[in-house]
C-alpha cells in the first residue's frame, strides 16, 4: 500500500510545480541579449522552458524602464523652443520609444506561448497520472473485494488469531488509504479543469496583443517618414510648413467629419465625426467621460476588430459557426457553456439576442484570429462580449427605459462609458484615463504589462481633443 501512496505524494509534487529553477547568469549585456530574443523565431534559443522566462520577464522589466526613462526625455524636449532640431529629436526618441514599446510586446507574446507550452505538457501530464492512479485504484479495490469474500472459517484455516486480527487491521487500513487516492483524483481533476480556463485566457489576451503589435509597427513607420521629411527642410522652410500645418489641420479636420470608423459598422452607416462627438457628449452627460476619450477608445477597438461581423454562430454546444462570406465552417466562433457547468459566451449571447428579436444564428459576431487561436464572439461597435456586456444590461436598461443594443451605435456608446468610468476615467486625470483605457483591453485597472495599448488610446484621444476643438467643440 505504501507503494501506491508514495506514487500519489510525487504525482502532487509535481501538479504543484515543487522545482526549483536554476539561477541564470548572463554572460553578454542585456540589452543584447534582449533584442536577440526579440529577433529570434524560436523563443530562447539553447534554455529550459524556466530560464526563458526568468530571461523574458527581465527583459519585460528593461524594455519597460527605457520605455519610462524616454518619455520623460520627450516630454522635455517638447517644452523647449520650436525648431527643426529640437523636433528632429524629439522624433527620434519617439521612435526608439516605439521600438522598445514593440519589443516588450514581442516578449510578452513569447513569454506567453511559453507558458502555454508548458501549461498544455502539464495537462498532459497529469493525465497520464490519473489515468495510473485509476489503475492503481482498481488494484487496490480488487484486493479489497478479495479479502471481503473470506467467511471467518477460511481466515482461521488459513492461520492464527493473530493472522486474522492483522488481517482485519490491514483492511481497515486499505479501505483509508482508497479514500485518500479518491481524495487525491479528485484534486487533480479540478486542477486539470483550472489549467485549461487559465490557458483560454491567455491565448484571448496573445490575440489581441499580436493584433495592436501591427498597429505599433504602422505608427512607428509614419513617424520614420515624417522624420525624413523634416531632415530635408531648412529652419526657414520648417517654420512655413508650420504655419502651413494649421490650414492642413483645419482641412483634415473636415475631412474626419465625414465618417467616424466603427468596428463592424459600415461606411454607409458610420456616423460623421461631428455625429459621433454629439454621442460621446450625451454619453458624457450621463456618466462623465470625456468625449475625446471614448471616442479613441473606439477607434483604437476599430483597428483592432477589422474582422468584426465576419462570422455567424451555428453551434451553441461548441460554439462553432461559419464564416459569412465564405460559408466555410469556423470553430471557436464563441466561448460554450465552460467547465463544471460554468456559464459561457453562448448563453449570454442566446439571452441578448432573445430579448432584442433577433435572430441568434444570423447575428454578426467577430471571427476568431487563425494564426493565435481563441475565441471570436465580439459584439457591435464597443467590441462587447456577450458575458461582458451582461453586466452592464440592467443599468443600460434603466438609463434608456428599453433593452440596450450591442449592435447600436448609440447604446454602444452608452456601454464603452459605463465601462470606462467604473474603472475611473470621470476624473479627466490622464493617469486614471490611461489606467480605464487599459481595464478596457484587459480587464485589470493600470495594467503595465500592456502599456502600448493605454498610450494608444491616449495619443489618439489628443488629436480627437484638437479636432472637436476645430469643428467648434
Amino acid at each position: 500500500m505504501s507503494y501506491f501512496f508514495k506514487n500519489s505524494l510525487i504525482l502532487i509534487c509535481f501538479i504543484l510545480g515543487l522545482t526549483i529553477a536554476p539561477i541564470l547568469v548572463f554572460s553578454e549585456e542585456l540589452a543584447v541579449t534582449c533584442q536577440k530574443i526579440t529577433e529570434s523565431n524560436t523563443g530562447c534559443p539553447g534554455l529550459s522552458s524556466g530560464d526563458c522566462k526568468i530571461l523574458l520577464q527581465k527583459c519585460s522589466d528593461y524594455y519597460d524602464q527605457q520605455s519610462e526613462q524616454l518619455q520623460q526625455d520627450i516630454t522635455k524636449t517638447s517644452q523647449q523652443k520650436n525648431t527643426l532640431a529640437n523636433q528632429i529629436a524629439t522624433l527620434k526618441k519617439k521612435i526608439q520609444n516605439l521600438e522598445y514599446q514593440i519589443n516588450q510586446s514581442t516578449v510578452k507574446v513569447k513569454g506567453l506561448n511559453v507558458q502555454i507550452a508548458d501549461t498544455q505538457h502539464s495537462i498532459n501530464e497529469t493525465s497520464k497520472k490519473i489515468e495510473n492512479s485509476k489503475k492503481q485504484m482498481v488494484t487496490v479495490l480488487r484486493s479489497i473485494y478479495e479479502e471481503d469474500k473470506k467467511n471467518s472459517i477460511e481466515i482461521l484455516l488459513e492461520g492464527n488469531l493473530s493472522d486474522f486480527f492483522s488481517n482485519l487491521a490491514y483492511l481497515e487500513n486499505l479501505n483509508s488509504k482508497i479514500n485518500e487516492l479518491l481524495e487525491s483524483t479528485k484534486n487533480l481533476q479540478s486542477y486539470l479543469q483550472g489549467q485549461k480556463l487559465k490557458m483560454d485566457g491567455e491565448v484571448d489576451q496573445l490575440q489581441k496583443t499580436i493584433a495592436l503589435q501591427g498597429l505599433q509597427k504602422k505608427e512607428s513607420e509614419q513617424s520614420q517618414k515624417q522624420q525624413q521629411q523634416y531632415l530635408n527642410l531648412t529652419e526657414a522652410q520648417y517654420q512655413q510648413q508650420l504655419q502651413e500645418k494649421k490650414e492642413i489641420d483645419r482641412l483634415a479636420a473636415e475631412i474626419r467629419n465625414r465618417i467616424f470608423q466603427l468596428a463592424g459598422v459600415p461606411d454607409i452607416e458610420a456616423p460623421s465625426f461631428g455625429q459621433a462627438v454629439e454621442i460621446a457628449r450625451y454619453v458624457e452627460s450621463i456618466t462623465g467621460v470625456r468625449p475625446a476619450l471614448l471616442l479613441a477608445v473606439l477607434q483604437q477597438e476599430s483597428s483592432i476588430g477589422r474582422n468584426v461581423g465576419r462570422c455567424y454562430l451555428k453551434d451553441t454546444a461548441t460554439g462553432s459557426g461559419i464564416n459569412i462570406r465564405t460559408g466555410a465552417a469556423v470553430n471557436n466562433v464563441m466561448k460554450p457553456m465552460g467547465l463544471s457547468g460554468r456559464k459561457g459566451d453562448v448563453n449570454d449571447f442566446l439571452i441578448i439576442t432573445k430579448e432584442l428579436g433577433r435572430d441568434p444564428f444570423a447575428t454578426q459576431v467577430s471571427c476568431p484570429i487563425p494564426s493565435v487561436g481563441g475565441y471570436g464572439g465580439a459584439m457591435g461597435p464597443a467590441q462587447f462580449i456577450p458575458t461582458t456586456w451582461m453586466a452592464y444590461r440592467d443599468r443600460l436598461a434603466s438609463i434608456l427605459g428599453r433593452p440596450a443594443d450591442p449592435w447600436s451605435i448609440r447604446d454602444s456608446f452608452l456601454a464603452a462609458g459605463l465601462y470606462l468610468a467604473n474603472f475611473g476615467a470621470t476624473s479627466k486625470v490622464r493617469n486614471d484615463e490611461w489606467c480605464a483605457a487599459q481595464a478596457y483591453f484587459t480587464g485589470i485597472r493600470c495594467n503595465k504589462n500592456y502599456r502600448f495599448y493605454g498610450d494608444s488610446v491616449l495619443r489618439i484621444a489628443d488629436q480627437f481633443e484638437q479636432d472637436i476643438k476645430l469643428i467648434g467643440g
